[in-house]
């Protein structure tokens, strides 16, 4: 396993992180969730990313119980704020003072810590005053209860408001987390040269795009029964990417992935993290021997024939558009 800095600042991260997203506290019993986490720990990985609103809190309690006997400090914790959480009463969400507090109280006894060391806002807030909501991150951080602060899928514009905040109240705001892949790259345009600027590192989510860059999705066939995508609610934002035309160019990443020697998920995998200002891209498991098959993308740098094989493979039917980068106008319930 690599380690890169995230952003300017001074904190390392394993360059493939653990996600627990769709997974711990709803998709696995917590016994193979223990045995996914305990995989991560022995390949290498260090940071762990998860969210107070994951199964409505349960997957960062699964990850708290994963995570006990390990040294604190030989891992990064990593957890988000935003989305409805409890019974989603009207404080339950969003990114007030109020909910900022209770939530960073509520996930540090579920992850059972005294401190996180990266607490991000998992949207934009359009109903609270961004003084209001970097003020609150400042008093979490004035207080030790997290270390660095970031955001997850804010546009440039918006990164920029908050990093601007964040100086003059004298709390680093080190990551965005954005969706990232090979098919999805509207934040190449605006966000990541932003980001460059300010110091900011990329977490990336859903490097293979929630599977469909594996190749296991085939034109003109139904999704397998096993897969994500056969779920009827996890599989909902899958499904749109499932048209024939999409996954016929998939199919022709396999000879470009066998040619370097690694699987189609491993191939999407090394192609984020060839790009350099990706800090870290995250990925989920169900089973231990998934996690594995993905670290072994870890160090494989494409060269730029490949990287332009794949362009020419994919390249009609990538999304670029940076205006697709949204928060939602109404505070979530």
């Amino acid at each position: 396993m690599d380690f890169r800095h995230l952003g300017s600042s001074g904190l390392k991260v394993s360059e493939i992180s653990y996600g627990n997203w769709l997974t711990h506290g709803s998709q696995i019993e917590e016994a193979q969730a223990r045995a996914c986490v305990r995989q991560a720990l022995d390949d290498g990985i260090t940071t762990f990313d998860t969210a107070d609103a994951y199964a409505n809190t349960k997957a960062e309690s699964v990850l708290g119980r994963a995570l006990e006997g390990v040294r604190r400090e030989s891992v990064e914790i990593l957890t988000k704020v935003y989305w409805p959480t409890g019974p989603g009463g009207p404080n339950d969400s969003g990114l007030s003072r109020k909910h900022i507090h209770e939530s960073v109280n509520s996930s540090l006894t579920r992850l059972k810590t005294d401190h996180l060391d990266l607490l991000q806002a998992h949207r934009y807030d359009q109903l609270t005053p961004l003084e209001e909501t970097m003020e609150a991150f400042a008093d979490v951080v004035h207080a030790g209860k997290a270390l660095y602060i970031g955001v997850s899928e804010w546009t440039a514009e918006q990164i920029r408001a908050g990093h601007a905040l964040a100086r003059e109240l004298r709390i680093p705001f080190v990551s965005n987390q954005p969706q990232y892949n090979m098919l999805w790259r509207i934040i190449e345009a605006e966000v990541i040269p932003t980001c460059a600027e300010l110091g900011i590192g990329q977490v990336v989510w859903s490097p293979i795009a929630q599977g469909v860059l594996t190749g296991k999705y085939l034109p003109g066939d139904q999704p397998p029964a096993s897969s994500r995508a056969a779920d009827k609610e996890a599989g909902s934002s899958i499904r749109d990417r499932l048209n024939d035309d999409i996954l016929t160019r998939v199919q022709q990443l396999a000879p470009i992935a066998s040619e370097v020697g690694l699987s189609m998920a491993q191939l999407a995998i090394a192609w984020v993290l060839t790009n350099p200002a990706i800090s870290s891209a995250i990925i989920g498991a169900s089973r231990p021997e998934q996690v594995s098959e993905n670290v072994f993308a870890a160090g494989h740098k494409l060269d730029d024939d490949v990287l332009k094989a794949i362009d020419d493979a994919l390249d009609p039917v990538v999304e670029r558009e940076p205006g697709l980068t949204t928060s939602p106008e109404q505070r979530p319930t």
